[in-house]
């Protein structure tokens, strides 16, 4: 596995993000060591609160929710998922698959971090990983909070807008990271936080990552991951966790993921889920301070 590494300088003078990095380094068994980002707020020994982003972003998408957590006595933990933010990239498509995106955020969750008693938010591909990571190592887990996100198993077709955005990343010569973050919010993005977003990635061979990940998403049923999603989707509906739906009220690529987890999510049973007003498919960019709010909320009761 080739891995590319980001130089330091492209993340000088993050707004708004002036979080020091951590770095852990996981085994993978055909990459070798791959060095792992993450950044961290609030108290060592707070409840733990794993946050996963998605597709093309990276951990700068939770700056706006770090700081309210933290407050709320929380350990804050947000990662980069590899091939994304401070994370090695590995600089081939074929190296990416959705079994190796797990096995790495388990790998740095529970090997490297330790961490017990978890409560993940995921959203996006953030949920498409982290809940795998429930259903896989349940006893780690506190609770669940899905934010804009699902767990596909390519027995029903994606909606229309997701595969306009598939064929958008498929098609790209030059794939512009900030412009799709931009197309997923309803606030119009500083010209800095889009070059934020656009950090990572150097040139287009540092993004493998991101053009890899919507081909990984199971849009047919004999998908490589779709077996164990339906097996991830047998354990999660049975599970007593309590799990939070926190969805925004305009995303139309993940928004009827929203009731649907509700009514099959055993854990989702007599809980209160709230709609996060006036934000896009990246709800932490535009509602970010409300939605780690309600997480907060909910990790202390």
């Amino acid at each position: 596995m080739r891995l590319l590494r980001t130089p330091d300088d492209r993340f000088a003078d993050l707004p708004d993000f002036a979080y020091a990095p951590h770095y852990a380094d996981i085994s993978d068994p055909q990459g070798g060591l791959i060095r792992v980002a993450y950044v961290e707020a609030g108290p060592a020994d707070g409840p733990p609160v794993l946050l996963l982003h998605g597709e093309p972003s990276w951990s700068y998408l939770y700056r706006k929710m770090l700081p309210v957590l933290a407050d709320a006595g929380l350990r804050a933990i947000a990662p980069d998922l590899v091939g994304f933010g401070r994370s090695d990239k590995p600089g081939d498509i074929v190296d990416h698959s959705y079994a190796r995106h797990v096995e790495w955020m388990r790998a740095l969750a529970f090997d490297a971090l330790d961490l017990h008693d978890v409560t993940v938010v995921g959203q996006d591909w953030g949920g498409l990983i982290g809940l795998r990571l429930v259903a896989e190592n349940p006893e780690r887990f506190a609770r669940v909070v899905a934010a804009n996100t699902g767990l596909p198993t390519g027995d029903t077709d994606m909606p229309k807008l997701w595969w306009a955005f598939h064929d958008a990343v498929e098609n790209a010569q030059v794939l512009d990271v900030g412009r799709f973050v931009q197309s997923g919010c309803r606030t119009e993005l500083a010209p800095e936080v889009r070059a934020a977003y656009d950090a990572p990635f150097p040139n287009e061979m540092y993004k493998a990552g991101p053009r890899a990940m919507p081909s990984l998403v199971p849009t047919r049923p004999d998908n490589p991951a779709s077996e164990a999603n339906r097996a991830a989707w047998a354990t999660l509906t049975e599970l007593d966790l309590p799990f939070l739906c926190a969805f925004s009220d305009s995303d139309p690529i993940t928004g009827a993921m929203g009731p649907i987890l509700q009514r099959s999510m055993k854990g989702a049973a007599g809980l209160e889920h709230p709609t996060v007003p006036g934000a896009g498919h990246f709800l932490q960019e535009d509602a970010g301070e409300q939605l780690a709010a309600i997480v907060a909320k909910f990790v202390r009761g």
